[in-house]
């Protein structure tokens, strides 16, 4: 059986190496059971293209379509902003479906983890391949939720462009900052999509707004709606000046008219229009020195003459730029403007061969990915998205080659166009391509195994998932001999632990939900330790003298310093004994265990007996540190979290006094349409259990979103309470 698997894109230059992106894992794997097609119950899918069907083509040409005709794309969003939804209606009208799936109904293609269904989110990504008039797309449904937030992370190094989903009566929501950031980060081109535009509440100039003023982002309007709430019905093409209307008796949004706005007919919507794309003219223009040429030269006197197909392309190299972001709206639950949305994708976001990479990727056995289903393929040219599997130890983030040569040959050739180009760059740097910002896990919580005898399988099911998830820790606590889970948040570790009954057969005990606190000192403090052991006929001695001493800096890393009285010679034989000592003492605070933060530490003297082992110099080093910073001033620090609550008017008040006895500082007290935005900043700790709660007081009409700020110190009063409780004593 196969037992491993791996999503990995091919870059566009010849030079044979592999970024891996174990994206995906469990939602295939269970699939891999059974790698003929499968037609899962409740869903009824198309034939794969290509395969089946009138339109048959080569299976050269499905597996190797035209570079410049691939689209790697991922939907990202707030949760609840429609992502599945959007996902689920292009993969109807593209064919690849012939039902519509429904998130409420939990029969959605890329959300069929059990886990997924049932709750009505998207967990972990999934990679779907499809055709659209004459295009590859390959299509990544990533999670909204703010505990998988790594998920979308690795997503994005494998993508090319990205299409963004608003909810548009509530315009940018807490989540599409965060993954805004992450796609500026990776340069990831990006068109907007306002979606819900029949939802009460829905504004489109709103929605506009908040993307010009929370992402600084440009938009640029290529429609317009026709109607805004219950009277939306379709959408203007701004650039063509047509209305696209939907058959209001057409059940699936296939049967829809394209008409030219005529003075006769429309002169309001006409008017609005021509003014609207008047000013896309000029805003592309004051982007674009190529179009800007063209606009003042041939077309100054009347944009009316700018051929579309003349604008759509400075368009395109607008949005490859990211100077600029392409809007369109829409409603994916009505079916209406998913269309356009994909002619868009198609025709502004970038193919492979247009983004910046610096190698191809080779591997040799492929699958052709179709969500929970895959077909087996021989080969896979650059630009495309694939399954591989079969690797053992690969984690995400790893760049994988074919062989020392090919790797000895990228790193000459990379050398010498370094040379060429006048850049001073570091060959062998180049062959490594980005890897994943892993955040630092908030929660914990004890795991225990049915038996003693289970331990082994507990052991291997949580082996796979870190493997799979890096951003789950598992650790041993030293004291008790307990695994301890540690995730980033309530619903991240509630999942894995649904996970390992599910797919591993393990009923497993967790304990009680911990904080994950940190621990500073407050003051500066000297320390000196002996370690004088003999074993057998060897005599092992080390004196050790350490100061340590709070810093500025915010820093999990202890900063490392050495006195001017260490002498160069010993630090060469002993310095990464020194520095393991003092790493492994901080990753355990005195106070409660939990890794040290803000510490510098100097190491003052070091004497060496001859032939003193290694590992005596760095336990000496790890009492003697551990020894000062037991005599120092200790601080509770506790994860403090960016908070966003959306609510009525009408529940306002019981929120903010639930907040006011939660430690809650409150920001301020946005408006978006009829709805109260809370924004501010609670300690995490007063937020176990906080969405039932929410519901409770707001029956049920209230959203909240959290990401970790900082850490922040806890005062006398509540760390005393702290300490007391862990220690049994309250």
């Amino acid at each position: 059986m196969l037992t491993n698997l791996r999503i990995f894109v091919m870059n566009h230059q010849k030079i044979s190496s592999l970024h891996i992106n174990n994206m995906c894992f469990c939602k295939i794997r269970t699939s891999l059971k059974r790698l003929k097609l499968h037609v899962p119950l409740g869903r009824n899918y198309s034939s794969l293209p290509g395969l089946i069907g009138d339109d048959i083509k080569s299976l050269h040409s499905i597996i190797n379509p035209p570079i410049a005709k691939i689209r790697n794309i991922g939907i990202m969003a707030h949760i609840d902003a429609g992502k599945t939804t959007t996902t689920e209606r292009i993969l109807y009208y593209s064919g690849y479906t012939r039902s519509l799936g429904d998130v409420d109904d939990g029969d959605t293609v890329t959300d069929f983890m059990a886990q997924e269904r049932e709750r009505g989110i998207t967990i972990q990504s999934a990679a779907v391949t499809f055709d659209w008039k004459g295009y590859r797309v390959n299509l990544i449904d990533t999670p909204g939720h703010v505990d998988f937030t790594l998920e979308v992370e690795r997503c994005l190094r494998v993508l090319d462009g990205a299409v963004a989903v608003f909810d548009a009566s509530a315009g940018v929501e807490a989540q599409t900052l965060t993954v805004w950031r992450q796609a500026d980060k990776h340069k990831i081109p990006r068109i907007c999509f306002l979606n819900k535009m029949d939802k009460t509440g829905a504004s489109f100039n709103y929605a506009v707004e908040s993307i010009r003023e929370k992402l600084k982002a440009k938009p640029l309007l290529l429609q317009l709606p026709v109607g805004e709430a219950k009277t939306f019905k379709g959408v203007v093409d701004v650039i063509n000046k047509e209305k696209l209307l939907w058959n209001p008796n057409s059940g699936d949004g296939k049967d829809f008219e394209r008409k030219p706005l005529l003075e006769t007919s429309d002169p309001e919507l006409l008017k609005e229009t021509t003014e609207a794309r008047n000013a896309l003219i000029e805003q592309v223009a004051d982007l674009d020195d190529e179009f800007a040429d063209l606009v003042l030269g041939e077309f100054s006197e009347n944009f009316d003459l700018l051929p579309a197909e003349k604008l759509q392309t400075a368009i395109h190299r607008v949005t490859l730029a990211q100077t600029a972001v392409p809007v369109l709206c829409g409603s994916a639950l009505k079916n209406k403007g998913i269309q356009p949305l994909l002619d868009a994708i198609t025709m502004y976001l970038p193919s492979p061969e247009e983004r910046n990479y610096e190698f191809l990727e080779r591997i040799s056995r492929l699958l052709l990915p179709f969500a929970d289903q895959h077909i087996e393929i021989p080969s896979l040219t650059a630009g495309n998205i694939a399954l591989t599997v079969g690797l053992k130890h690969t984690v995400t983030g790893d760049t994988i080659v074919s062989s020392k040569s090919s790797t000895l040959a990228a790193a000459r050739r990379a050398e010498r166009e370094g040379e060429k180009k006048h850049k001073q760059s570091n060959a062998a740097e180049k062959i490594l391509l980005a890897g994943v910002e892993i955040p630092e896990p908030v929660f914990f919580c004890t795991i225990e195994p049915p038996s003693v005898a289970k331990q082994p399988d507990l052991d291997h099911a949580l082996k796979c998932l870190q493997r799979e998830d890096p951003s789950l820790k598992v650790r041993v606590d030293p004291d008790s001999g307990q695994t301890v889970l540690c995730g980033m948040g309530e619903l991240h570790i509630e999942i894995i632990h649904d996970r390992i009954k599910r797919e591993y057969g393990l009923e497993t005990y967790l304990g009680p939900l911990q904080i994950a606190y940190r621990e500073t000192i407050l003051n500066s403090v000297r320390a000196t330790d002996t370690l004088d052991r003999t074993l057998g006929d060897k005599r092992h001695l080390v004196t050790v003298e350490v100061e340590t001493r709070p810093t500025e800096t915010s820093s999990v890393m202890p900063v490392i310093e050495y006195a001017e009285s260490v002498g160069e010679d010993l630090l060469k034989v002993s310095q990464e004994a020194i520095e393991n000592g003092i790493h492994s003492v901080c990753l355990q605070g005195p106070l409660l265990g939990s890794p040290m933060q803000d510490v510098a530490i100097t190491l003052h003297s070091l004497i060496i007996h001859p032939g003193t082992s290694t590992t005596m110099i760095s336990a000496c080093v790890s009492r003697c540190v551990q020894k000062a910073l037991k005599k120092a001033n200790k601080q509770v620090l506790e994860p403090l979290m960016n908070l966003e609550i959306t609510v009525t008017k009408d529940y306002l008040s019981p929120v903010l006094a639930d907040l006011a006895q939660r430690r809650g500082n409150i920001q301020e007290i946005q408006t978006r349409q009829d709805n109260k935005v809370v924004i501010g900043f609670v300690p995490l700790a007063e937020m176990m259990g906080y969405s039932t709660v929410l519901r409770t007081l707001t029956s049920g009409s209230a959203t909240f979103a959290l990401e970790l700020s900082t850490y922040q110190a806890m005062n006398p009063q509540d760390q005393s309470t702290l300490l007391n409780r862990r220690s049994g004593l309250t």
